[in-house]
């Protein structure tokens, strides 16, 4: 297929997605999904283009919420901070014998460095105080913006996005290591290779879906968690929950990026008073607002709604739609 090459925001037609943080069980397939396709050897040892994060938590790199980038008001890209080594974790290996026939407490080879950080290094921790306690997973990737930061900053014009989908690439002939690119990324999703001395992030799998394939993130979700479709198709998934019903929401909307990728909101059960009875929220709706903006209230409003009907056994589309009861049915490629 011929790619078009076009400046940010104006793509023609935007591939987005959709994931439900209401049905992910943080297995991490997706992960493994695409650590196995592209990014298992060759100095990427540290690039998880998707991860899955335990929130309230640190994310990964670790704090990269407070690293900057993003747009500015005037609409140029502002430069972040570069993550350290030690903030993606520096890799490290797994002794099978000393683990498992050794004596000892320790599990961990460490030849140079004691491991200090990881992807989803603060797994399962979460916050509140018992039996208040809650957590969700928030699955990551490159959001593939309608106005990229990391486009903007490039100097050497490296980064671009395709006319026929929207997808940011990096082309890797172009490419000169600057780096600009990660420091502009709020959410670190652009990944610097020292062992090339280029920059790679993820690519969407847009080998696959040049065939009509699914990204393999997505095709291997074991909860049915993502909707893959173009935001303009009317009649697909990801209209649906974005537009038309308002439940989808991007990560961290006051960065300025216009991502295209969206989160169905997490709820969860009630809280509960020292004498045992309900008391409110378990998750702060303020913590969701901090995430996904003020358009959550509404989000979450509708979907109790819609869930209130479906158990009254009313007919509900936005339901079904994220319950996906047929996998092929949540990617809409064409």
């Amino acid at each position: 297929m011929t790619q078009t090459h076009v400046s940010a925001a104006t793509t023609p037609r935007q591939l987005a997605m959709v994931m439900d943080l209401n049905k992910c069980i943080g297995c991490q397939t997706c992960t493994v999904a695409c650590k196995m396709l592209w990014t298992g050897h060759g100095g990427r040892e540290h690039m998880y283009w998707n991860n899955v994060e335990t929130q309230p938590g640190q994310g990964y790199p670790r704090g990269y919420a407070a690293m900057g980038g993003g747009i500015d008001s005037g609409g140029d890209p502002r430069l972040g901070d570069l993550p350290a080594a030690e903030d993606y974790g520096i890799p490290w290996e797994y002794d099978p014998q000393q683990a498992l026939f050794e004596p000892g407490d320790s599990p961990w080879l460490r030849p140079h460095v004691e491991p200090t950080s990881g992807p989803n290094w603060d797994e399962d921790r979460g916050s509140g105080d018992f039996p208040n306690t809650y957590y969700f997973y928030l699955p990551r990737m490159c959001n593939h913006c309608s106005d990229p930061p990391c486009l903007k900053a490039c100097p050497a014009k490296a980064v671009y996005k395709r006319g026929q989908d929207g997808i940011v690439l990096i082309d890797q002939s172009k490419c000169q290591g600057f780096q600009m690119c990660v420091r502009a990324c709020p959410y670190k999703k652009s990944y610097f290779n020292a062992a090339t001395g280029r920059s790679e992030k993820c690519i969407f799998c847009y080998p696959r879906v040049e065939k009509g394939v699914p990204p393999a993130c997505a095709a291997q979700c074991v909860g049915r968690i993502r909707h893959v479709g173009y935001r303009d198709d009317h009649d697909g998934p990801v209209w649906k929950l974005v537009d038309q019903y308002k439940v989808a929401l991007p990560l961290h909307p006051e960065w300025a990026t216009q991502p295209n990728v969206f989160y169905v909101p997490p709820t969860a059960p009630p809280a509960f008073a020292a004498d045992g009875r309900t008391a409110g929220e378990r998750i702060p709706r303020a913590f969701l607002e901090s995430l996904f903006g003020p358009g959550v209230h509404q989000a979450l409003a509708t979907l109790q709604t819609e869930r209130e009907k479906k158990a009254r056994g009313v007919a509900s589309e936005l339901m079904d739609t994220l319950i996906g009861f047929r996998h092929a049915e949540m990617f809409k490629l064409a």
